[in-house]
């Protein structure tokens, strides 16, 4: 169902009637800084690579639709918190996903751009440990779930001609898990949705912008009929 909706969305945006034929393509690489919100671990804290290829297609001044594919790592990190060697609270998790994220972008004096959107992820990897020590869990036996629908806003700046940097946020709409958890005592118990929750910082290096702002211009120009 959730997969339906982003196919709808993606299906609206790319709708939407374009101003030039020479669209916008980019790389961008970077890292994650990612926690998951609800694994009774704080901070993000678990660092993790971003990189991927995109495109931006204009379809009003100012205004652009991007779809983008991009390999991306979240997770969770806790250092020990106990003295004890066999539950020191030690956690550590790392989750690999395949996404494609579709955003719509507004760009101030062609400077900075602002954007919001959703991405459609697939979990192709999964490892976990747990007080030091590797668990179970993998992309395949169902402890997380095989996909992830998250809200994404983003901020990008042009650093030097076409290159740009770029701060995203990402979070979960969906949970990717439940889970149980009990104290060292055993004494107490309770259950916890989880969501992926992620701060991305990348590098962005853009093709035919220069062309694009030519052709959205001469578009403009045969609709005055100048």
């Amino acid at each position: 169902m959730h997969f339906r909706l982003l196919f709808i969305f993606m299906f609206i945006v790319f709708a939407l009637p374009t101003n030039a034929q020479i669209f916008k393509g980019y790389l961008a690489g970077g890292i994650n800084l990612a926690q998951v919100d609800g694994d009774e671990a704080y901070g993000y804290k678990m660092p993790g690579a971003n990189f991927g290829v995109g495109v931006m297609m204009p379809f009003k001044k100012r205004w652009d639709v991007s779809l983008e594919t991009t390999f991306s790592q979240k997770g969770a990190n806790q250092k020990a918190q106990y003295a004890q060697d066999s539950l020191n609270g030690a956690y550590k998790l790392r989750l690999n996903y395949f996404e494609i994220p579709v955003m719509i972008h507004y760009t101030d004096k062609d400077f900075i751009t602002v954007g919001t959107g959703a991405s459609w992820s697939r979990l192709i990897d999964a490892t976990e440990w747990e007080h030091g020590k590797l668990t179970e869990t993998n992309a395949l036996n169902g402890i997380y779930k095989p996909y992830d629908i998250s809200v994404l806003v983003d901020l990008r700046m042009r650093i030097y001609k076409r290159l740009k940097f770029n701060f995203r946020y990402a979070y979960s709409m969906v949970k990717i898990r439940t889970r149980s958890f009990t104290n060292i005592g055993g004494t107490s118990a309770w259950t916890r949705h989880q969501y992926n929750n992620v701060l991305s910082f990348r590098l962005i290096y853009m093709f035919n912008e220069d062309q694009s702002a030519r052709s959205q211009k001469q578009a403009q120009l045969e609709n005055q009929g100048l």
